[in-house]
């Protein structure tokens, strides 16, 4: 890790992209989930001194009247292999589902295809798969991804796009993790349904995600039930998470950086929920970064429905969360800087030092950690039970 990680921040302190960098052996980048859900290790690191313990502990951590917020969004099986009409293998993962049969995508193929061509997925209609027609780019002309219409196969011409992806498509497992998804032997196929299954959380409700919310895989049952004993209030938000979550940040000055968008939703029963925290005392417990982002968005703009293309960084007034759980996550992302913001950058290097040497699992089939907010962020931010969000202001959009 950067040398700079033993100096605690301030509100002059000005971060680059190589403050965020460390050193991960990758032996320690979880190829697979525990073999329980919440069996998984929990670095408790609210304190100065971190603690090793096992995420089933995490009910006990909490206090009755606490609110445990996660994110509800479901995976879809956003991965298809196919061909171009002249024979060129081609990879898709369904970054959105659009209205009607169309959906937006990015593309792996050696030569892009042009605008109008069929494309062949899963061997195209002879040999039981479907075709899509390449509409353009999209969010624009110039845009990054591809616009697709998708066409039912014979035995189902009027399938939705849901329904494509579910039958024909593969789990978008990230890039850190290494797979086979294109042969049918029967040692693949028991992998692809451990990941069908464990890449995917035990609330996952709204299907629109290209890839997990992964520090919630850990919660199990047990724990839920456990946290309800506890006393501990549950609600959920959607963050339909998308692919440009792995995408590297490549600029050395964080401002310049662009953030990709991601479609949100707070329900009514949710900002229920938080006011009757905030009136009883509880804290606001947030499951996952998206979560953070999810909540965070809200109190700034005080919309509850929309894009959001909030990039956190150290120095950010939280308004909302005062824990998070959170898995570990790689080095120079977006995700590491929310994770500093939010514990304090100093902070949160050591606790990823003390997680390599004790030999934590990392990214999303890794081990977790707990946080609380620092009290000393950069931006002299009150505690959020000191500050009314937007969200908080107004009635629901």
């Amino acid at each position: 890790m950067p040398s700079s990680a033993s100096a605690e921040p301030g509100a002059a302190r000005h971060f680059t992209l190589q403050d965020f960098d460390f050193d991960l052996p990758p032996e320690l980048i979880a190829q697979h989930p525990a073999p329980e859900r919440s069996a998984a290790r929990l670095l408790d690191g609210r304190g100065a001194l971190p603690v090793d313990r096992v995420f089933r502990e995490l009910p006990a951590l909490l206090q009755p009247g606490d609110l445990l917020v996660f994110n509800d969004t479901r995976v879809l099986k956003a991965r298809l292999f196919g061909a171009k009409a002249s024979g060129g293998k081609l990879e898709l993962l369904i970054e959105r589902v659009l209205a009607g049969n169309e959906v937006v995508a990015h593309m792996k193929v050696s030569k892009k295809p042009r605008v109008g061509s069929k494309l062949l997925i899963a061997g195209g209609p002879q040999r039981g798969g479907f075709t899509a027609t390449l509409l353009g780019r999209w969010p624009d002309a110039d845009g990054p991804l591809f616009r697709l219409a998708l066409h039912g196969p014979k035995d189902a011409p009027d399938a939705t796009p849901y329904a494509l992806l579910e039958r024909y498509g593969h789990m978008p497992l990230p890039p850190y993790i290494e797979r086979a998804q294109q042969s049918a032997d029967a040692a693949q196929a028991a992998q692809e349904a451990q990941d069908a299954e464990r890449y995917q959380t035990v609330f996952a409700r709204q299907p629109g995600a290209v890839a997990a919310p992964t520090a919630a895989l850990h919660f199990d049952a047990a724990v839920l039930a456990a946290l309800a004993a506890r006393g501990v209030e549950r609600a959920s938000v959607t963050l339909h998470v998308g692919a440009g979550t792995f995408q590297p940040v490549k600029t050395e000055d964080l401002a310049a950086h662009h953030m990709h968008s991601e479609w949100y939703d707070i329900p009514a029963a949710t900002l229920e929920a938080l006011a009757r925290c905030r009136a009883r005392g509880g804290r606001v417990v947030a499951v996952g970064t998206t979560t953070v982002r999810t909540l965070e968005s809200w109190a700034r703009s005080g919309r509850t429905r929309g894009e959001t293309d909030i990039f956190i960084t150290p120095g950010f007034a939280f308004q909302v969360v005062d824990l998070l759980v959170t898995n570990f996550h790689l080095p120079k992302s977006t995700l590491m800087m929310l994770v500093s913001a939010f514990a304090g950058y100093a902070h949160t290097m050591a606790l990823y030092r003390h997680a390599i040497a004790q030999r934590y699992r990392f990214f999303s089939y890794g081990d977790a950690m707990l946080l609380a907010r620092s009290a000393a962020q950069a931006s002299g931010a009150a505690p959020a039970a000191e500050v009314a969000p937007a969200g908080l202001r107004q009635s629901p959009a």
